[in-house]
């Protein structure tokens, strides 16, 4: 339940009169971050890695029911590895940043896999099971239209009933619903839903591998070069085909429409749930030609629900965090699917919180932990080993690999991907484009110091992907052809796939066993 504080946050928030002295202070606090990155005061010793992963909740559903989407309550947050997210139903787990080498890596693995263990449970304690997966296709028992679409209004402020109560969500939200002019709208194939509110957002959850890059000079390399990576390695985690069945009314060929579905349809549901200020505010972001280049877009980016440090805390700013607070504050609201945090958490002693840091935004959440840890190697290899190679992916025009991100949304693996070789040769060939992945992966991860067995047992779960020519998406929308074929409707053959997809996933430790 919303308290009067968070109404009265929200309706400052969103008065006109925050608008003029938030921006002057986001632009004071980016002229202090232009300095620091230029003076070198975000610079270390090491690159680094840490990771964060979006989960969602079931519970049992009556005798002979399949489970369905539950809230989650509030004792389960007591837990220290379970965070709190958008929807009621979801938990955050988070890893703490450790140097790339061979312990490091280890130490994320580890960490990965007691975080997780630990918020599961947290979570069975109260009833609750926690999914890997990367949307939620089991509806509550209420009804996925009810439970999405369920808000109330207090003093003006909508409040949607199933979102955390937190200020920052509640002024975004309604943020939102004045741009959109009260109705905000899903159109996928097969579906086309209108809702009071962003939390239809909440369907999807994701995993985002960090990584830390020394040095100001490096940084716009390595970011020009994430860029051209987020169509193949969409491509090979894609995860959510299908939304819950429920979401689906009167579809007259549910075999076409398995065969229309994207891969990926997270990507429109965040995309569509909060792109409705004049520059969309979710999308690819374009190169960058200066380190300096990450604070300038964040200062010129569309604003949603500007908050003061003040209104929640009355301390004084002795932290980087506590310094920029107000940037920090829009940053958050910068969703492209690659972008930089400047500031961090403390690593070690030779890389403190003074840091810039790539945050790679679209992977969905993965059936298992190892697949989990595969991606976070893969990802962090891969960037390594492109930059360290002096690999000349970043000539490939940025067009192009905006075209294979959206290919890799919609049709996975199959996708027409773009990509440019070791030789600078423009290439739209799979089997070349994944042949030089995982090779540059394994190069990068070595060069960290990684010992090959270690690289081996990281990757492996992916490169079986590959090999097998598969995905978590894929490996969904067959099993609903075959149960449509066999005579079940669209409801029952999505939700018999994701009973299947949850037992599979506690079953065995990682997606490759099940193929």
């Amino acid at each position: 339940m919303i308290d009067d504080r968070t109404v009265d946050l929200v309706r400052r928030s969103l008065a006109p009169e925050t608008v003029e002295p938030f921006e002057a202070r986001v632009a004071d606090q980016a002229d202090w971050l232009r300095a620091a990155i230029d003076d070198g005061r975000m610079d270390n010793a090491d690159f680094a890695v840490g990771l964060e992963m979006e989960v969602y909740a079931i519970e049992e559903g009556r005798a002979g029911e399949p489970p369905r989407l539950a809230r989650l309550p509030e004792g389960v947050f007591d837990a220290p590895a379970a965070s709190k997210e958008l929807g009621l139903h979801n938990v955050e787990v988070n890893t703490a940043p450790t140097v790339l080498d061979g312990p490091g890596l280890a130490a994320q693995a580890d960490a990965i896999r007691e975080q997780t263990a630990a918020a599961r449970a947290a979570a069975r304690e109260h009833g609750r099971d926690l999914v890997l997966d990367a949307m939620w296709t089991l509806p509550p028992a209420e009804g996925s239209a009810a439970y999405l679409s369920a808000v109330d209004e207090r003093a003006g402020v909508t409040v949607a009933e199933n979102m955390r109560p937190a200020p920052r969500y509640v002024a975004i939200d309604n943020d939102c619903l004045r741009q959109a002019e009260g109705s905000i709208t899903l159109d996928v194939p097969g579906a086309t839903l209108s809702f009071p509110t962003i939390l239809f957002e909440s369907l999807a959850t994701s995993i985002q591998p960090h990584l830390q890059v020394p040095t100001a000079a490096e940084f716009p390399a390595y970011y020009n070069a994430a860029i051209r990576t987020l169509g193949p390695l969409l491509a090979l985690s894609a995860n959510s085909p299908f939304l819950p069945a429920d979401c689906y009314d009167g579809v007259a060929d549910p075999a076409a429409l398995v065969d229309a579905t994207h891969h990926e349809l997270r990507i429109a549901a965040f995309e569509q749930s909060v792109n409705h200020t004049p520059s969309p505010k979710v999308r690819v972001p374009r190169d960058v030609e200066t380190t300096t280049d990450v604070v300038d877009r964040v200062v010129a980016d569309d604003l949603y629900a500007p908050f003061f440090r003040e209104w929640l805390a009355d301390d004084e700013r002795e932290t980087l965090a506590d310094r920029v607070w107000e940037f920090d504050h829009k940053r958050g609201t910068y969703w492209r699917w690659l972008r930089c945090v400047v500031g961090g958490d403390h690593v070690d002693a030779d890389n403190d919180a003074h840091s810039l840091r790539i945050e790679y935004r679209p992977l969905p959440t993965q059936p298992t932990v190892t697949d989990v840890i595969g991606l976070q190697a893969l990802t962090a290899g891969l960037l390594r080993g492109l930059v360290a190679a002096d690999h000349p992916i970043a000539d490939l025009p940025w067009e192009a690999a905006e075209a294979s991100f959206y290919a890799a949304v919609e049709d996975g693996l199959a996708a027409d991907l773009a990509w440019l070789t070791a030789d600078g040769e423009r290439t739209a060939d799979p089997e070349t484009i994944f042949e030089e992945v995982f090779s540059y992966a394994r190069a990068g991860l070595e060069r960290a110091g990684v010992p090959d067995a270690d690289v081996d047992r990281y990757l492996a779960p992916i490169e079986a992907r590959w090999d097998a020519r598969t995905t978590p998406s894929a490996w969904k929308t067959a099993r609903v052809r075959e149960a449509l074929a066999d005579g079940a409707d669209l409801a029952d053959a999505i939700r018999e796939m994701q009973r299947d997809y949850v037992r599979l996933s506690d079953a065995h430790d990682a997606f490759a066993d099940w193929l």
